[in-house]
């Protein structure tokens, strides 16, 4: 069953805009050694700006690095359901442990029409679906009843769930009362919500690559209910990550590329363009001093 830390990668990529496959191999395999239970390609992966061949060539490179070491999820929301279908056979095809999708962002659907679209690719597949509602960044709120309608449909061991609709705490509080403990949920939100949400019986976190060493540790304090530990990591870590939301999703997109350049994971911070949002200096000596201060709680343990 999914579970656990499962870092969003970040896509690495060549002056002339090809991804870059060595530097995207090493961000797979220093999550591993840094402690994650696998991987995931979504938002910050920039998928909504690669287009249909690079969804597809990123999601061959993933699966491929990551075989045998844990969790693969692959994102396939896409503006139709036939598409949608496309992008998640082909993830399993590639030996994805999961999908996960996003509801259209081009259309506003009710919940009648949403359900449709999750329960025809759920359908499409034998793997299971991480049913993804990222609108406080893109797209629309999902409403309750379609969550409920999925998982007494396929059960919980096909449909997993990544709410991340404001505010995030009572939500999954809801979807947890209303399944009856059941629903298996994660949590999406960078860490800013990560002990909120773990109090509330998440059973994993998707963050993005650039705080993992410190989402790991945090996962393992808030499993030994390590509380002075707990707070430790998770101050800095929220502090960042309320940095990277003023901007959306182009503030995760840089500030997280400029930490794993810092890290030497990346060569550089190259994002596909356009891009709505740059990182000028007094940021970056913000994120300089929140990081410093996150690598000292984590390595002070070790």
């Amino acid at each position: 069953m999914l579970h656990g830390v499962l870092p969003v990668l970040h896509t690495p990529f060549e002056e002339d805009g090809a991804i870059d496959v060595p530097t995207l191999e090493r961000e797979i395999h220093w999550a591993f050694d840094t402690g994650a239970d696998g991987v995931v390609v979504a938002m910050v992966s920039e998928i909504l700006r690669l287009g249909y061949h690079g969804r597809r060539e990123l999601a061959e490179h993933v699966c491929r690095a990551a075989q045998g070491r844990g969790f693969t999820v692959v994102s396939v929301g896409a503006e139709s359901i036939r598409e949608a279908i496309d992008f998640a056979l082909h993830a399993e095809g590639l030996g994805a442990s999961a999908v996960m999708a996003i509801p259209p962002v081009a259309t506003s659907l009710g919940s009648e029409r949403t359900c449709d679209y999750f329960s025809a690719i759920a359908r499409g597949i034998s793997i299971p679906l991480v049913v993804q509602d990222a609108s406080s960044y893109v797209g629309a709120a999902i409403d309750l009843n379609v969550y409920l309608k999925l998982l007494d449909e396929f059960g919980p061991e096909r449909i997993f769930f990544k709410p991340e609709a404001s505010p995030l705490g009572p939500n999954l509080s809801k979807l947890r009362d209303a399944s009856r403990g059941i629903a298996r949920i994660f949590e999406g939100s960078g860490g800013i919500n990560l002990v909120d949400c773990y109090r509330r019986g998440i059973v994993g976190t998707m963050p993005g690559t650039d705080l993992l060493d410190g989402i790991v540790a945090l996962w393992r304090a808030l499993q030994s209910g390590d509380e002075d530990r707990i707070y430790e990591l998770s101050l800095p870590i929220s502090a960042l990550t309320a940095l990277q939301l003023q901007a959306g999703l182009d503030g995760f997109l840089a500030i997280e590329k400029y930490l794993l350049k810092k890290r030497g994971l990346f060569h550089n911070t190259l994002r596909v363009q356009p891009s709505g949002w740059e990182m000028d200096s007094e940021t970056c000596a913000e994120v300089d001093r929140l990081f410093a201060l996150l690598e000292r709680a984590v390595h002070q343990h070790r």
